[in-house]
């Protein structure tokens, strides 16, 4: 593909609820395909780009931009994909773009925050440590912090670090990284206050 036409498994208006920006409105696109494939994702229904539609990206631009001028582009994982012309034609039109990857393929596009969650079975490429705005790492069992320092040094010292429990173990979770925060305050926490709020 040559990222003028993009597998689109569901794009909408919502909040954002994780991160640095959580709390402000943003409009999302969601691109099918990944080939990461953690076993807690909890969008496994994007992993399959084949049963969703290809969307030229002026459509995909047109719907996004009649409602928000912060654009969220995710997955999946969406860097499977050339996003030059689409970000291009979104900053063409004064919008500002945001992207949520696992950093394991090549950088494409042009970001205004890029935020990197690294995955262990697939791990990203250096040029997305050096280019992350913030780094957010799923916190499912207790390697999980070990882990979050090893990705968290290959970032730069101004990326801004979260750690966000896994959703279906945050009541496991969650006083373990309070704990971890207090006596590590580099990092920050962060929740999906969406699913608290029960909206997209």
């Amino acid at each position: 593909m040559d990222g003028t036409i993009l597998p689109l498994m569901e794009d909408f208006y919502t909040i954002q609820g994780e991160g640095f920006y959580r709390g402000t409105a943003a409009y999302f696109i969601r691109l099918a395909g990944c080939d990461v494939g953690c076993h807690w994702c909890d969008v496994k229904e994007s992993w399959d780009a084949s049963v969703h539609p290809r969307v030229p990206i002026e459509e995909i631009a047109q719907r996004a931009l009649a409602h928000s001028k912060t654009i969220i582009i995710t997955g999946g994982e969406p860097l499977m994909y050339n996003l030059q012309p689409l970000t291009e034609l979104l900053k063409s039109k004064g919008a500002r773009t945001h992207i949520e990857t696992s950093g394991a393929h090549p950088l494409t596009g042009v970001w205004d925050w890029i935020c990197l969650s690294p995955k262990k079975n697939k791990r990203p490429l250096p040029e997305v440590h050096q280019r992350a705005s913030e780094l957010k790492m799923i916190i499912y069992n207790h390697h999980d912090f070990l882990f979050a320092e090893e990705m968290s040094a290959l970032t730069q010292p101004d990326c801004i670090r979260y750690l966000q429990p896994e959703w279906s173990r945050r009541e496991r979770m969650v006083p373990l990284i309070v704990d971890y925060v207090m006596e590590n305050p580099q990092w920050k926490i962060s929740l999906q206050m969406h699913k608290y709020l029960d909206i997209p």
